[in-house]
């Protein structure tokens, strides 16, 4: 780096002997000189614009009144950032500057990134409760109501802290159920994102399956300050907390203690042990009310039962003696007693005077006044009968000879006269048509012709051109014809053939004799 400062660089008179550096050394000299420079700093600003690329890597800037000094935090440390810098944040950022030779920037990669301070983690938080107010995850209406007496109860919060300690002894203490325990980490990085996949996961179960989906969940955790807390502030523990179908109640640090998982979890419990009274009754108390319930019962139904007793017994008395009741129906069975011989006396000479009446009608002679008369019925009706007869077979008779007259051969002359004048006009049409077509035809094959004539190797062969054959096979080379035993030349007006010609070998031997070529 000595080299590049050099202070012949100050000197026009020596500019001539200043040594060349190409510009990736220019580049890496300063990455150098930058990255010893400053080692490991730490940067307090507030944060500017945050870009994170598809590659996972996160760009951002940090600024303060006057100047900008840009940020990258690489796909493999973003885990590790125990806050994620937001727009707006105040926050101290600690890692390494080094240089981009590519784009002449310099940039710090940061490590790790904190808030400076409670306000900077309040301001953020008031931030993120805005944002989530105004989407509805706080309003009354998302609110459902936690189980009577739940069956199974799931519990988020550190298997080895005192506070699910605290939630079994008080469930023991009000009313034994059954415990799911879903063990994540309460503070640090890996927080938030363990709670929210135990939410998920109580979520996930399948009710009345090998492992139970619970009735109610409860997010416990002791007190502790605000970056204790933090990880319950995380947008994620509060979305998953609003997206559970399971009643949820949370209970995060002591009652002072507020955080985001409260304004949008079902109910809030100052204490973990007060979340556990919120999700079961106390057993005693239910079974003194039980009691008490069942002897306000009893006592009802005998209150209920006595009145009434005395309300039918008052209905009794209004009623009119057994005696009296039956007093009318006995005159009246007397009296009907009194009359039935009279009514079968006379009943009896009512049906004497029918069966006489009756058998007077069936004596011969009225027997045959009745058939004459049916007879003259008859004779008449077929007098009637005969006329229309008559017209019927008239008529019929009109209707064959209007058949006949329609069958006559004149009519069928005419048809037979159009069917052939029809047949002679199809046969001039398709006989005109056939000879068009035989004609479009014929002048397509004679220009086809010409095309081929034209194109054709006859016409070669009239500039002068011929065509050597062996049997049928065309020969193209002078190997081919010497070797040949005999020959077919084919002229533009002829072929002439040629014997059998002499091998290369008896050329050479006698050279006085001419070749073929």
């Amino acid at each position: 780096m000595s080299d590049l400062l050099d202070d012949d660089f100050g000197d026009p008179d020596k500019g001539s002997n200043a040594p060349e550096f190409t510009v990736s050394e220019i580049s890496g000299a300063v990455k150098k000189t930058l990255e010893g420079a400053f080692g490991r700093v730490r940067v307090r600003g507030e944060v500017g614009r945050v870009f994170k690329a598809r590659s996972g890597h996160l760009y951002y800037d940090i600024k303060d009144e006057r100047n900008v000094l840009a940020c990258t935090t690489w796909k493999g440390q973003v885990a590790g950032l125990a806050v994620v810098p937001e727009e707006g944040m105040e926050v101290i950022v600690s890692g390494r500057l080094t240089a981009f030779g590519a784009q002449s920037k310099y940039n710090l990669n940061a490590e790790q990134v904190e808030p400076a301070g409670a306000g900077a983690l309040m301001a953020m938080l008031e931030k993120r409760k805005k944002q989530l107010e105004a989407e509805g995850l706080f309003a009354a209406e998302r609110k459902r109501p936690l189980p009577f007496l739940p069956e199974i109860i799931g519990v988020v919060t550190s298997p080895s802290g005192a506070v699910i300690r605290d939630i079994l002894h008080r469930l023991r203490d009000r009313m034994p159920r059954k415990v799911l325990v879903w063990p994540v980490a309460v503070q640090g990085r890996d927080c938030a994102g363990q709670v929210a996949a135990a939410i998920e996961g109580f979520n996930a179960l399948t009710p009345g399956g090998a492992l139970p989906r619970p009735d109610v969940l409860i997010v416990a955790r002791g007190g502790g300050s605000i970056e204790d807390l933090w990880g319950f502030n995380e947008e994620i523990v509060a979305r998953a907390a609003a997206a559970s179908q399971i009643p949820l109640i949370s209970a995060v640090g002591h009652e002072t203690d507020t955080t985001l998982i409260d304004f949008v979890s079902d109910r809030r419990a100052p204490t973990p042990t007060a979340a556990a009274e919120m999700a079961v009754p106390v057993r005693l108390e239910l079974l003194s009310q039980l009691d008490s319930q069942s002897a306000r019962l009893s006592g009802a139904l005998l209150r209920g039962m006595t009145r009434r007793g005395e309300r039918l017994r008052d209905l009794s008395r209004a009623l009119p003696r057994p005696d009296t009741l039956l007093a009318g129906p006995r005159q009246r069975l007397d009296h009907a007693t009194d009359r039935l011989p009279a009514a079968l006396k006379a009943g009896v000479q009512r049906r004497q005077v029918r069966l006489a009446q009756g058998s007077a009608a069936l004596r011969p002679t009225v027997l045959t006044q009745r058939l004459d008369g049916l007879s003259a019925r008859l004779k008449v009706q077929a007098d009637r009968l005969e006329p229309a007869l008559e017209r019927r077979r008239d008529r019929a008779r009109q209707d064959l000879d209007r058949l006949s007259a329609r069958l006559s051969p004149i009519p069928l002359r005419r048809e037979i006269t159009r069917g052939e004048e029809a047949l002679a006009d199809r046969t001039r049409r398709l006989s005109a048509a056939g000879k068009d077509l035989l004609t479009r035809r014929t002048e397509r094959l004679t220009a086809l012709d010409r095309v081929l004539q034209s194109l054709g190797y006859e016409e070669t062969l009239r500039r002068g051109y011929a065509v050597v054959r062996v049997g049928e096979r065309i020969v193209t080379t002078k190997a081919e014809a010497e070797t040949a035993r005999a020959l077919e030349i084919q002229f533009a007006d002829g072929r002439l053939k040629l014997g059998a010609t002499r091998t290369s070998r008896e050329y050479k031997d006698k050279p006085e004799q001419g070749s073929l070529f």
